[in-house]
């Protein structure tokens, strides 16, 4: 009788250990990072800039999306950069402090990236920094507007 009890609690932490020991080194999915769009996301300094993407019909045009968080006390002017024609193109957006702020939409500020050599399907390097912060180049993707979603943000 004693045997089989003992065979029956073996059997049973056998039976548990197999069916939940995968788990024991297994990597957690949803503590990884990752960008949840079709955008790429970075962090400069107080700054995550979310859903960074190039829009547009023309790859000489294209319209910067993304919406940049700011955790800082202050304002900030973040300084955008990338290549065009062999030369550093640089322009300055606003980001309030505290909050969110969003390009490329109708109502809202537009940087519009020219020169680049961009091909739809592509990356482009684009750089932002900030005084005080080190910078940070993003290889964001070039899509256009046969998407309904994103057709509002043609230039």
């Amino acid at each position: 009788m004693k045997s089989r009890v003992a065979a029956s609690i073996a059997l049973a932490a056998a039976l548990m250990l197999g069916a939940t020991g995968c788990t024991f080194s297994a990597n957690i999915a949803t503590e990884k990072p990752y960008d949840p769009s079709d955008g790429v996301g970075a962090e400069v300094g107080e700054l995550s800039i979310r859903n960074a993407l190039l829009i547009g019909d023309d790859p000489e045009e294209l319209n910067l999306v993304m919406t940049v968080v700011s955790a800082a006390d202050t304002d900030r002017r973040v300084t955008v950069q990338w290549e065009a024609d062999g030369e550093r193109v640089t322009e300055e957006i606003f980001v309030g402090a505290n909050g969110r702020t969003a390009f490329g939409g109708p109502e809202q500020d537009q940087v519009l990236i020219t020169g680049s050599g961009a091909t739809i399907g592509g990356l482009v390097p684009v750089f932002f920094a900030y005084p005080g912060a080190e910078g940070v180049e993003v290889l964001i993707p070039v899509l256009d507007g046969s998407l309904p979603e994103y057709e509002l943000y043609i230039p």
